[in-house]
């Protein structure tokens, strides 16, 4: 009976070798396939290897046969050549974690390892080893993987949510918005931007679509029955602008077309921050563009940043609430 139920697991057993022990540079011959089986308590014979090797194929496994140069036709062993992930794939998505400040260290090194472990025995190290984790400005909040789990429910169920928002003050301890109060939020999208994941949705509470950062909700919790408000805004909300990452920060905000005249030496800084399909319009040493962003002092202290060379055109009230910041940061403080 022991024998019969090792003989069923051969096929698992032998399909798990040579994902984890071969690829086109390492590859079993038929003996060493045996010889392991043998380990696991599972005898084989070569022609039932064979047989075993014919059905993974069926099945749909790229296992393919080394031949001998020197001997034609002579085969020295078989290896696994299509996977789902090929390494330089595999190696892309653990950068893509590695670099993300939205991803907590622990969580980082749980998700490499998962990826790691997708890889051949023979590549898991070279991937290790491409990849470091930096502890520089990466969130702390273990409780984002919940609250992103939840937020998928609600919006798959057109329920509301409810969660309280907080910021960081000069003590480096939190301060809750709106003196601890929950928000009661839709949930409409989330959406990665410049390393962090944020909530678009709509605030029952100040009647428009606004963003969160997602690492800076807690309790986030489902309120069940409450069915979902703000589709007509959310419809008119330009999502695509917001992907790009040209919202400065996702702040809310009502989203203005805002005409900039740039220093020719910024092209590729332009192009880079806004798109490829950004209209330029030249105008000798300048060039114009027209970008939708949300204003505010981060999108006003990246123009700044640019000492000069950057000017907000219009519209008129963006270009005074742009003079109006810049003037009060220059004021003397006591």
């Amino acid at each position: 009976m022991a024998r019969s139920a090792n003989q069923k697991k051969k096929l698992i057993i032998l399909r798990s070798l040579l994902l984890e022990r071969t690829d086109a540079e390492h590859t079993l011959t038929v003996k060493q396939m045996i010889s392991a089986l043998a380990s696991y308590g599972i005898s084989a014979e070569r022609k039932s290897i064979y047989d075993d090797i014919a059905v993974l194929r069926e099945l749909g496994m790229d296992v393919r046969t080394r031949l001998d140069g020197s001997v034609r036709g002579r085969c020295v062993g078989y290896y696994v050549a299509g996977r789902d992930f090929e390494l330089p794939e595999l190696k892309l998505l653990a950068d893509a974690v590695s670099a993300s400040k939205f991803i907590t260290e622990k969580k980082s090194r749980e998700l490499i390892e998962k990826l790691a472990s997708l890889a051949g025995a023979n590549d898991r190290q070279s991937l290790n080893r491409a990849v470091s984790i930096s502890r520089r400005s990466r969130n702390r909040n273990e409780e984002i993987y919940k609250s992103i789990d939840v937020i998928f429910d609600s919006v798959a169920e057109d329920e509301d949510i409810s969660f309280r928002y907080f910021g960081w003050n000069a003590a480096k301890q939190k301060e809750y918005h709106r003196g601890g109060d929950y928000y009661s939020v839709s949930p409409w999208s989330l959406v990665w931007d410049d390393s962090n994941y944020y909530l678009v949705g709509y605030d029952r509470d100040s009647g428009g679509i606004r963003h969160y950062r997602v690492d800076k909700m807690e309790n986030v919790t489902r309120k069940r029955g409450e069915k979902r408000a703000g589709s007509d805004e959310f419809n008119r909300f330009d999502i695509g602008t917001a992907c790009e990452g040209s919202m400065f920060g996702m702040f809310g905000g009502k989203t203005e077309t805002v005409t900039l005249r740039c220093d020719k030496s910024l092209a590729n800084v332009m192009v880079d921050r806004f798109g490829r399909n950004i209209t330029v319009l030249n105008d000798g040493d300048t060039f114009r563009i027209h970008v939708k962003i949300v204003p505010g002092e981060t999108f006003y202290g990246w123009v700044a940043g640019f000492g000069g060379r950057v000017r907000i055109v219009s519209p008129q009230p963006v270009a005074d609430e742009y003079r109006r910041v810049i003037g009060s940061a220059l004021e003397p403080r006591n």
